[in-house]
């Protein structure tokens, strides 16, 4: 038995639904986000969107430039939040671009950075996946507090699940190798089912290394589904217009179902490696910084009610 799993025995028994509850507030809370450049630096009023250490992810898009997410870490970090750039191996065109851009992150208020393939076909450079530039040894001239990357629970369009599992075992032993701080953060999905199947199919493969669950925050169904076919999740959302009530659905998606499913995940799993979610704000920066503020509060309203506190 796990200490988790023994500290949870000995714990006295709670209400499920408080712990649930409560499990639901922490994911909110400890929410990090996904915000453009350019809706970092025209979005006049993300102090009131976001609160002080907010982790905000920051991509670096196909016609962008690494100026701009440059520009906007350092915003961030400005306001108190923490950034974390995207670094995408196939937008790098040489390993001299590669030292330049990991010397300028360094040089900034950037600790920390989400190390992804990318999706520029073919790559520009060197560096087809991330395990290329693991390999190279570029980075062990630099840095930094933690790297991050990605997970994909319903499979990724170039890579079965042996070889997407195999990748993540080598970047936790280069991790290990380096005293270097891992966590994996995930593409979205629609089906709760999909995310624990493959959280219980990582078994002790990822030991300690936190993983952080990606959903879709509220929109169209219509956008959510064009950003769905982008990321080859084209299975995950004919299951999702096939669910009861799709009709509904056909209006707006929000998150509110899929981060309950989690937090009872963690109620009956205390040692799962599920520390928190990541929002893709797919329907607006705003939107979704709102979603998390109004279901919070609502949560809140719910536990002072529920001790006889007034709301």
């Amino acid at each position: 038995m796990t200490f988790a799993k023994q500290l949870h025995a000995l714990t006295p028994p709670m209400d499920r639904d408080e712990a649930v509850h409560r499990h639901l507030l922490t994911l909110l809370q400890s929410a990090s986000i996904e915000a453009s450049p350019r809706q970092i630096s025209t979005t006049e009023d993300l102090p009131q969107l976001l609160p002080p250490g907010t982790a905000v992810y920051v991509p670096f898009l196909p016609k962008g430039q690494f100026s701009d997410t440059l520009a906007a870490c350092v915003r961030l970090r400005e306001l108190g939040m923490e950034p974390v750039p995207h670094l995408p191996a196939r937008m790098v065109e040489s390993r001299r671009q590669l030292e330049d851009w990991l010397a300028q992150l360094q040089e900034s208020p950037v600790d920390r950075f989400l190390l992804i393939a990318g999706d520029r076909d073919p790559a520009a450079g060197p560096f087809p996946d991330t395990l290329a530039i693991l390999e190279s040894g570029v980075l062990s001239s630099f840095r930094f507090k933690g790297i991050g990357v990605a997970g994909h629970p319903e499979g990724h369009p170039r890579a079965d699940r042996a070889t997407l599992i195999r990748a993540l075992d080598i970047k936790q032993e280069y991790a290990r190798s380096t005293g270097t701080r891992l966590w994996v953060v995930t593409q979205f999905a629609f089906q709760p089912e999909i995310i624990t199947d493959w959280l219980q199919s990582l078994g002790s493969l990822l030991e300690q290394v936190p993983v952080y669950i990606g959903l879709a925050g509220p929109t169209r169904l219509k956008t959510l589904m064009a950003y769905a076919a982008q990321c080859g999740l084209g299975a995950s959302s004919k299951l999702l217009l096939k669910r009861p009530g799709s009709a509904r659905l056909l209006r707006a998606w929000t998150p509110d179902d899929m981060i309950r499913s989690l937090a009872e995940y963690c109620v009956d799993n205390p040692d799962t490696l599920l520390k928190g979610i990541h929002l893709f704000p797919f329907g607006g920066l705003r939107q979704s910084a709102q979603w998390i503020q109004e279901h919070s509060r609502s949560l809140e309203d719910q536990r002072r009610q529920a001790n006889g506190l007034p709301v």
